[in-house]
């Protein structure tokens, strides 16, 4: 029996990217939730309008359009609620991700525990560490003080004491974080957030509320072996909103058609993908990852814990810089399927990262944006997967857990020529093992329908179930020790037909089985040689069903890790024959 609907049946999305800004529309449609349109339209927080106000306008002119609904009144304001004549919408959410990344700098007591988390609770928006500063912090006093008058943070997240524990370190924390607002004109003054010993809040609004906005959260590290980002993660959003609000202009006026609940992209992806763990296996967990231009974005969530990492470092617009700060040309260029000198590639990087919104017009522009992207996955995850829980079995500590699902999103997989270039991106990138579902958001709905499920989930829990997004393939991912050309799995196929075919697959290749989309069969798996396929260790086989994606069901036993040939023209070779073999 279909769950009752709502009163206020549509919904309007509006999500603000660094290039581009998308108006989503949902409403209801033969008694269920459903994706209507896009518009889409350039970003304008950027010179020559530096006003985001005009994009969000564009896109939704072209949603209007599209729909023939009326959505802006005489007066250029959302028409909200829907009017009886079909205009408008009933609610309206909003998420943005645009603009440079805040700065943001991180003071705890102990290096390895409260100043660990208030650093990794940064990384749960769109920021980036300018300084940390611990109790062991040798430089003197003065020293201190001065690097944060010098560094000018945005917002400075002040933690340390577990609950009943340190009071009076911390308070001397307290102490030089108001003399540096008292020092720093009012305009300058960090946004202040304090998570750390509750027993000390009455101090601290004492000593900070009356020379900077002071937010409160809950102890990020209530004890020694606890951590509880969650609650923070709320008050982080807000103080995202409210510096975007004072940096780009047009944000306020979007914050307040949102109901002044303007979050985070990051944010709203993190949530969606939690939401999912709630529905899939929680043994494995669901795994989400958005390769945007301002941040790569990787969020794990077991059994509803989540786990959220946002690097703007290695966003594919302006975090170029820090992707060639972090690593050589080398390690982007290894993913190269064909001969383009590191000069070229060099130029091109540079290029993006001063156009981000530029696209790729040869064969050889689209191997280098590819190949950036493999890279930018590869070294989001291995950040990310540090903070993800240890309770879930995996093969190895060194490889990618086991996920049922992967969600994907980022215009550099929605507008790659063929799903095969989206999945072989993403299986070279993530490197996933066990048996897995690879999912494309080719319409960019997580973010949307992340922020429209604190408001109603009804509507998350029907426009996830109808096949909006792309199922790319089901992934089965050997883990061996064999031999390069050793048989590693035996392979019985029966089909909805009632048909049977059965296979070996040998170490170091790539195979694809055309079970066509939303198709099901049922898949005999055998390990051989102690391979392990993630049901129940090295050896242990079974039975499956499977439903076919875009591509079937992959079986990826090219290796965990996967390790490239050292020569050029190998490797070039091998990416050419995997591409092929994956229909692109």
């Amino acid at each position: 029996m279909a769950a009752p609907l709502r009163d206020n049946d549509s919904l309007l999305a509006i999500d603000v990217g660094e290039i581009t800004t998308r108006a989503v529309l949902f409403d209801v449609v033969a008694g269920q939730y459903r994706f209507l349109a896009v518009g889409t339209a350039p970003t304008t927080a950027a010179a020559p309008y530096n006003h985001i106000g005009e994009g969000i306008h564009n896109a939704l002119d072209q949603l209007e359009e599209v729909t023939g609904k009326k959505l802006i009144g005489e007066d250029q304001r959302l028409i909200v609620p829907g009017q009886e004549d079909g205009s408008g919408v009933d609610t309206f959410v909003a998420t943005m991700s645009a603009g440079p990344p805040l700065k943001v700098m991180a003071i705890g007591l102990l290096e390895d525990i409260s100043l660990k988390s208030a650093s990794r609770l940064a990384t749960t928006t769109y920021a980036r560490v300018v300084e940390t500063l611990g109790l062991n912090d040798r430089r003197k006093s003065e020293a201190q003080l001065d690097t944060i008058l010098s560094q000018r943070p945005d917002a400075i997240i002040l933690a340390g004491g577990t609950e009943g524990g340190a009071s009076h370190s911390v308070l001397r924390l307290v102490e030089m974080v108001g003399l540096a607002c008292s020092l720093l004109p009012k305009e300058a003054r960090p946004q202040v957030l304090f998570a750390g010993n509750q027993a000390l809040i009455g101090e601290v609004q004492s000593g900070l509320r009356s020379l900077t906005n002071l937010h409160i959260a809950p102890n990020i590290r209530p004890s020694l072996d606890v951590e509880q980002l969650a609650p923070a993660q709320v008050k982080m959003a807000g103080i995202f909103r409210t510096l975007r609000a004072r940096q780009v202009p047009g944000v306020s006026e979007l914050d307040a058609w949102a109901g002044k609940q303007l979050f985070p992209t990051a944010t709203s992806f993190g949530r969606i993908i939690q939401f999912l763990s709630n529905v899939y296996d929680p043994a494995k967990g669901v795994l989400g990852i958005d390769i945007g231009a301002s941040a790569m974005t990787v969020a794990a969530a077991f059994a509803g814990q989540l786990s959220l990492g946002v690097y703007p470092q290695l966003g594919l617009g302006r975090g170029l810089t820090g992707m060639l700060d972090a690593m050589s040309l080398n390690q982007i260029t290894r993913w190269l399927p064909l001969e383009v000198g590191p000069d070229y590639v060099r130029d091109y990087i540079y290029n993006k990262m001063v156009h981000p919104a530029t696209v790729p017009v040869s064969a050889e522009e689209l191997a280098i944006e590819q190949a950036i992207a493999r890279q930018a996955i590869r070294k989001g995850i291995a950040l990310a997967s540090s903070d993800f829980p240890k309770t879930n079995s995996q093969a190895r500590a060194d490889l990618l857990p086991g996920f049922e699902p992967i969600v994907a999103a980022g215009s550099v997989l929605a507008n790659a020529p063929s799903p095969g270039h989206s999945l072989l991106m993403l299986l070279d990138g993530l490197q996933p093992t066990s048996i897995t579902t690879l999912v494309l958001d080719q319409n960019h709905l997580a973010a949307p329908l992340g922020a429209a499920a604190k408001i109603n989930p009804i509507l998350a829990v029907q426009v996830l179930e109808s096949s909006t997004f792309l199922s790319l393939a089901t992934v089965i991912s050997p883990i061996s020790s064999a031999r390069s050309g050793t048989p590693i799995l035996r392979l019985r196929v029966t089909y909805e037909s009632g048909d049977e075919t059965s296979f070996d697959v040998k170490q170091g290749t790539l195979e694809a089985l055309p079970i066509p989309m939303g198709q099901s069969a049922r898949l005999h798996l055998h390990p051989l040689h102690r391979a392990d396929i993630g049901l129940g260790g090295p050896g242990r086989g079974g039975s499956v069903r499977v439903v076919g994606g875009a591509l079937g069901v992959v079986i990826d036993a090219r290796g965990r890790p996967l390790h490239l040939p050292e020569d050029p023209g190998r490797r070039r070779d091998l990416f050419k024959r995997w591409i092929w073999t994956l229909g692109g």
